[in-house]
């Protein structure tokens, strides 16, 4: 690993014993209380991720869903905390839609983030369940300043949502808050406290779910008591693909991890090592691998309990040969579903001396999610079900019980069977195509956790187009056209490329216990801390 910084951030990365990466410094710090109070690297991510629903609300929420991978000291543990479709959702309720609704009542899935929460203390955890919320809950009752990210973030929700069910509670006076103005929120803070006191009971089967049941039902929704208290976790077991000496680690369906991982599994079939850091040809081929990803992704990945294909099939090496022939390393192309033989987000990491490493992300999905918000509250409910598609017969097709595929995704990287790095790249459709390229950026160009954020994005937008950072240099631009592609350079200060969190567990020095280097997006106002 180089300790140099080759992109202009102006960041350094942070070496500490103990360490929390978040993408707002109030959640940075509220982990690092935690670690003060004697807490372990997952009451550091839960405290920061509590907080988050409060001071970085334009991207998560209480109502949101969540997935971790933790690193216990011995071994690696999945978790699945989204939720289901409300049972009264049937494919006919949008057989008359060419596709799934944005916003508004009719994309509330059932919100798992709660569990997830009392799931990771209850299994990891050092400290109390209530100690956790003790920022969060003061950030709310007290106020914080609003940064210009979350300002300019939450000025345009104020447009795109206006008039949704209980949304008028984020712009009171019918505006969002500016940047620097204090935001305070009462009701957030008392459902908060409910939570901490009940260790989620109120949320799924007590006074919070009746709220939001009650609330459902006025607008003739579909989300329903029942829902609420039918909701549980999984425990799963992570899916992998070596990548040189390597393994990367991500939760499998209904995620889009497994995305990540074929198209590292395809770029291992390439000549991707034979091409220069930065250039035209080595893009090219990042672009191509993560195009014959997606093409299966957006085919075959579903609830796992509904896919016609098993992620090991998806991820046989066999397979991924085969649709690795299919890339031209000259230009690009345009790559069908393949058919293998017998498928608006927080990210924060946290490592602490004891070895234990955690990889977490929380999301409303879009922006503040569906736009719905129960009245007295401050719960500010997801639009997951935009995740599912109105296709008969696709295996990601709505229906009640069912999850949705899913976007948002922890990442992780063990070498020689020990943790490596716990990572993640917050933005929709951004987070498996940022997984592969700070992925790359670590394991091929060397680069230590801030310069591997730091490095110049391609994306692969939601239509399909690719669009590269302005600071992508002209003539990888230029070369990139030559292959074929039509490359769009976005403007300055983009928010579509995501926002990402690192951090790399250091070679430990006999007797010494373990320490760490982190990295955090300079694309948004994030923050790592350590003590």
């Amino acid at each position: 690993m180089t300790w140099q910084l080759p992109y202009p951030s102006g960041r350094q990365p942070v070496l500490a014993r103990n360490v929390v990466s978040t993408s707002q410094p109030l959640a940075a710090q509220a982990g690092a209380a935690a670690f003060a109070r004697g807490g372990n690297a997952i009451d550091a991510a839960l405290a920061a991720a509590i907080t988050l629903t409060v001071v970085e609300p334009v991207m998560n929420g209480i109502g949101g869903d969540a997935f971790a991978l933790v690193w216990d000291g011995a071994a690696l543990h999945g978790l699945n905390a989204s939720g289901r479709a409300p049972r009264a959702w049937t494919a006919e309720r949008f057989a008359h839609l060419p596709q799934m609704p944005r916003i508004g009542w009719d994309t509330v899935t059932t919100p798992g983030g709660v569990a997830g929460w009392v799931a990771l203390s209850e299994r990891f955890g050092a400290l109390p369940f209530e100690d956790l919320f003790t920022d969060a809950i003061r950030h709310a009752r007290d106020g914080f300043p609003v940064s210009p990210v979350i300002a300019r973030q939450w000025a345009q929700a104020a447009i795109d949502l206006k008039g949704q069910p209980g949304f008028e509670a984020f712009t009171p006076g019918g505006r969002a808050p500016q940047a620097g103005e204090i935001w305070r929120f009462a009701d957030q803070a008392d459902t908060l406290a409910d939570i901490a006191r009940t260790r989620g009971a109120s949320f799924y089967r007590g006074r919070l779910a009746q709220a939001m049941a009650d609330y459902a039902r006025q607008h003739g929704a579909g989300l329903a008591l029942e829902d609420l208290a039918a909701h549980a976790v999984e425990w799963v077991q992570p899916i992998s693909v070596p990548f040189g000496d390597r393994t990367v680690h991500e939760i499998p369906p209904n995620g889009q991890g497994i995305a990540a991982l074929m198209a590292l599994g395809l770029l291992e079939h390439l000549p991707y090592r034979s091409t220069a850091a930065g250039s035209a040809a080595r893009m090219h081929l990042e672009i191509e691998a993560m195009r014959v990803a997606f093409a299966d992704l957006y085919a075959h990945v579903a609830d796992s309990d509904h896919m016609r294909l098993t992620s090991a099939q998806l991820l046989d090496p066999a397979y991924l040969r085969q649709r690795a022939a299919l890339i031209d390393p000259q230009r690009a192309g345009q790559y069908p579903a393949g058919q293998p033989g017998s498928g608006g987000t927080v990210y924060l990491c946290t490592a602490d001396s004891e070895g234990r490493m955690v990889s977490f992300i929380q999301s409303n999905f879009k922006g503040f999610g569906s736009g719905v918000v129960v009245p007295g509250t401050g719960i500010a409910l997801h639009n997951r079900g935009m995740g599912f598609v109105t296709t008969p017969g696709h295996p990601n097709q709505v229906a009640g019980g069912k999850r949705p595929m899913h976007s948002i995704i922890p990442a992780f990287v063990t070498r020689g069977g020990q943790p490596h790095m716990a990572f993640g790249v917050m933005g929709g459709n951004m987070q498996a195509q940022g997984h592969v390229q700070m992925v790359l950026r670590e394991a091929v160009e060397g680069l230590n956790p801030q310069a591997c954020s730091d490095a110049p994005r391609w994306r692969i937008n939601d239509a399909g187009a690719l669009t590269l950072e302005h600071t992508v240099p002209a003539a990888v631009v230029d070369g990139l056209r030559a292959l074929g592609h039509d490359p769009q350079v976005a403007a300055p200060g983009s928010l579509e490329f995501g926002s990402a969190q690192i951090i790399r567990r250091l070679e430990a020095t006999p007797g010494t216990g373990f320490a760490y280097a982190a990295g955090s997006d300079h694309r948004r106002d994030g923050q790592a801390v350590g003590c």
